[in-house]
Order: structure tokens, then C-alpha cells, then sequence
């Protein structure tokens, strides 16, 4: 049987307070110069208050729990979209530190909610192309901006982040997409995209949405998904809360053996992200 990269753990943690970073007083002087030729004003207050969460305390631990002594890592990606309380370090070097091995350690941003997509698939060509034999992925969102935004933005309920651990899996196919253009020009395109996704899979496809995302009539009965298996992520969590929603159900569909589908849109790039996930038949 050929053996494909696959998604072997993917494991969530959530986090209360703060860093004492949050209280440093080279993080007022560093954001201040970051923001200061596009004139916007800092948050004075949460400066002052302490507030905000180091993305290395949020995900070293979980880290240590995802990869044993014995399991190194190759390559370790990072992923935010919500800026680091500490975002003058090298994050995704020190992360690299908490897991076994020396792993080449890199970090993207500035990619909305297809930024954990996109580093999955970075990890995946790393592994298909035979530099990394295990590929390790972290996202993380923290709730707070220590400036005003020139726009609107959804920050995070609470702190979190998430592992999600790629390695080589016998007769698994492990697919993702990111679409744009015509493919996901309206509403409704971007639906029929992910309807005919599903269908692909098949009836006893399990389907996780991102929060906000609407495609109507999926799960209703008689169509080609069935109802109880669409699973509709509760807004909150912007970057991790599909994500977290995966860590929490992926053991149990794993268990009854059924292919899974992950469907996420960004209306700021306008970009669809899918995963989809068919396991090999039982070892």
C-alpha cells in the first residue's frame, strides 16, 4: 500500500490572562514605531493595563505533548493572523526548541484565515518532496491589538492555539485547495464549490464549516450529505476555531472511518480553503 502525507495529531489549547510580556516597556516603544507612519493611534489603556498573550507560552507545551523525545520534527511552521504580544521575536525559532530535532523554522502571516491553510500546505510539499518525514504546523490567536486598526477587525474570544502534526500515513490522501477568482466570485460560487466538494466525498462525508461561512441546503435531508454530519463552527475563535473544532471530532470520525471535509472563505482576500482528509482502511 503507498503511503501519503497525512494529518496524524492535531491538538487545541485555549488560555485565560496574560503574558508578563504584555507588560514590557519595549512593547509600547515597538508598537508605537510600527504604526506610526500610517498614523494610527496605540491603545494607551491595554498598555498600560498589561494585556495579551506570547504565542511561544500559548504553544510550547502543547508542542511537548503533540511530539514525544523519540518523534523530531523536520520542519515547524507558524501561523498567525492577530499579531504576537511579543511581535519583534523570531516566535517560530523558539517554538523550534520545544520539540524534538533541529526543525527548519519558518512563520506566515498576513494571510486572514487562509494563512493555517496555507501553511499546511507548505508542510505538505516539504514532506512530498522528501526534505521533512514529519512536518509540524502552529496556529495561534491572541485577543488583543495594542493600536487601533485603520479598519474593523474580529479579534479572538480568548487565547488559543493549535498543533497539527503531519507525517506519513499508508493508503491516507490528504488534500488542500485554496481558490479565487471565479471559482469563488459570489456567494453562491463560493456554496456551489464547497457542495460539490462534499458530494465528492461521498454520503458518509463529515463536513466542518468555519464560522460565517453559508452553504445553504448542505445539510439538508435527502441531498447527497446528510444532515447530522455538517458541523457548523461557532464564531469566536477567527483563526483557530475550525481548527480547535477538528482537534475535538477528527478521533471520532478517524474511528468510523469517514472522509472529512474543512471548508473556510476569506472575504477580505477572497480566497476558499479546503482540506479534505480520506483515511486508508484500517492497519
Amino acid at each position: 500500500m503507498s503511503a501519503a502525507p497525512g494529518l496524524t495529531r492535531v491538538l487545541t489549547r485555549y488560555a485565560d490572562g496574560r503574558s508578563e510580556l504584555s507588560l514590557d516597556p519595549d512593547l509600547r516603544v515597538f508598537v508605537a514605531d510600527l504604526v506610526r507612519p500610517y498614523g494610527l493611534p496605540l491603545r494607551e489603556d491595554l498598555l498600560a493595563e498589561g494585556v495579551g498573550h506570547a504565542y511561544e507560552e500559548l504553544a510550547a507545551g502543547l508542542l511537548t505533548e503533540a511530539l514525544g523525545p523519540d518523534e523530531p520534527a523536520d520542519v515547524l511552521i507558524q501561523a498567525f493572523d492577530s499579531p504576537d504580544v511579543r511581535p519583534g521575536a523570531p516566535t517560530s525559532l523558539a517554538l523550534s526548541r520545544s520539540c524534538a530535532g533541529t526543525p527548519t523554522a519558518l512563520a506566515l502571516c498576513d494571510q486572514g484565515t487562509a494563512g493555517a491553510f496555507a501553511a499546511l500546505r507548505a508542510a505538505l510539499a516539504y514532506q512530498r518532496t522528501g526534505v521533512a518525514r514529519r512536518a509540524v504546523v502552529v496556529l495561534a490567536e491572541q485577543t488583543t491589538l495594542h493600536h487601533l486598526p485603520p479598519e474593523p477587525v474580529t479579534l479572538p474570544d480568548r487565547h488559543c492555539a493549535v498543533v497539527l502534526v503531519c507525517e506519513t500515513l499508508p493508503g491516507e490522501e490528504l488534500t488542500v485547495r485554496q481558490d479565487s477568482g471565479e471559482v469563488v466570485g459570489t456567494a453562491e460560487s463560493v456554496a456551489e464549490e464547497v457542495r460539490r466538494q462534499a458530494k465528492a466525498l461521498g454520503e458518509e462525508a463529515a463536513v466542518l464549516l468555519a464560522a460565517g461561512l453559508d452553504v445553504p441546503g448542505l445539510d439538508v435531508p435527502g441531498l447527497d450529505v446528510p444532515g447530522p454530519d455538517v458541523v457548523r463552527v461557532p464564531a469566536g475563535q477567527p483563526f483557530t476555531g475550525l481548527w480547535s473544532a477538528l482537534a475535538e471530532r477528527l478521533p471520532g470520525w478517524r474511528a468510523e472511518r469517514r472522509p472529512v471535509l474543512l471548508a473556510d472563505f476569506d472575504p477580505r482576500l477572497g480566497v476558499l480553503s479546503t482540506l479534505t482528509l480520506r483515511a486508508g482502511p484500517p492497519s
